[in-house]
């Protein structure tokens, strides 16, 4: 005999019931209210925290620039070209990358410059919620502009210390036949130094020297 065939049982499923939970108790209901607190004191305490980085960082940056605590040669036309081109490009990112954190640090400790969003299913929590989020971004990315800008600005001034000059050093030297001469040394032959000194050339006996320097410039 053939087995006779049965068709697979189909059952519904049980919907699952829905319930109350057991009894909040007295360590619930302090953890719910402190939840509370801080989601209510975050958005303050992000902004007072925004507002110290920001006058942190201007204070800096007046301390770098107006009172001299990093200085270099104050004409950059003094450096050779590449290197005067080079500290104008770090000058430049420097002046990007500040304005560009203190736009951030103030929109951190003061909020964006829009209209905070309005409509029926928007809650205060939520808003402050998201708000909480950009400002926190904004200062972690206005931070990281600030310290930038001190970098690039300490590199330029460290670029005008250590550059090679637009010019030969030149040098003041002084022999009983010449007296006291200032020129450019362009080289030396059979014991003469070759000086270049107001457009003219002359050689002097470096064994009768009585002086020798160098100096910034030539008078």
């Amino acid at each position: 005999m053939t087995p006779r065939r049965t068709s697979p049982r189909t059952t519904r499923s049980t919907p699952p019931r829905i319930a109350a939970g057991p009894a909040a108790t007295a360590a619930d209901l302090l953890a719910s209210q402190e939840r509370h607190r801080l989601a209510a004191e975050a958005l303050p305490r992000l902004r007072a925290a925004a507002l110290g980085w920001r006058n942190a960082a201007g204070a800096l940056m007046a301390g770098l620039v107006a009172f001299g605590l990093v200085k270099g040669r104050t004409d950059v036309g003094q450096l050779a070209e590449r290197w005067a081109l080079g500290v104008g490009l770090l000058l430049l990112v420097a002046l990007i990358c500040g304005a560009c954190g203190a736009y951030l640090l103030n929109r951190a400790a003061h909020g964006a410059l829009k209209p905070s969003p309005l409509g029926t299913h928007i809650t205060r929590s939520a808003t402050e919620h998201l708000e909480v989020r950009s400002a926190l971004r904004a200062l972690r990315v206005g931070i990281a502009m600030t310290l930038g800008c001190v970098l690039f600005l300490v590199c330029a001034v460290a670029s005008t210390w250590y550059g090679p000059s637009a010019k030969p050093p030149a040098v003041e030297l002084s022999t009983p036949a010449t007296g006291k001469l200032c020129g450019t040394v362009t080289g030396m032959r059979q014991g003469r130094l070759i000086l270049k000194t107001g457009g003219t050339t002359v050689e002097v006996v470096a064994a009768a020297l009585t002086q020798f320097r160098t100096v910034e410039g030539c008078p």
